[in-house]
């Protein structure tokens, strides 16, 4: 099985990435940062709340965004490699990481 399901491993890769989702992912991150750092100004200057928590859940909206993105490329990749080549302790392991991340990103 590839080292992006093995949990005993502490730092794992992805079993494949398609490079032009990890462009366009790294974009959005970048983009995401200046949008946070432009919220931090708006809470230095006072502005009005109602303004910051628009570009608040513009953010979030942008994360959610990057981490379908991710799950869409761990599907395809490192769990559809650890479901078809891996044991049945390890496919198993696989469904409960895919139960728990859909949970934490369903939030």
């Amino acid at each position: 099985m590839s080292d992006c399901c093995d949990t005993h491993t502490s730092l794992r890769s992805a079993a494949g990435v398609d490079l032009s989702i990890k462009d366009a992912n790294l974009k959005r991150l970048r983009r995401i940062e200046g949008q946070i750092r432009g919220i931090q100004k708006m809470v230095e200057e006072d502005r009005y709340c109602p303004d910051i928590m628009v570009q608040i859940s513009a953010a979030q909206e942008a994360l959610r965004t990057v981490g379908r993105g991710l799950m869409r490329n761990h599907l395809k990749h490192c769990t559809t490699q650890a479901i078809t080549q891996g044991s049945p302790q390890e496919v198993e392991a696989v469904y409960d990481e895919l139960l728990e991340l859909i949970f934490k990103h369903s939030r």
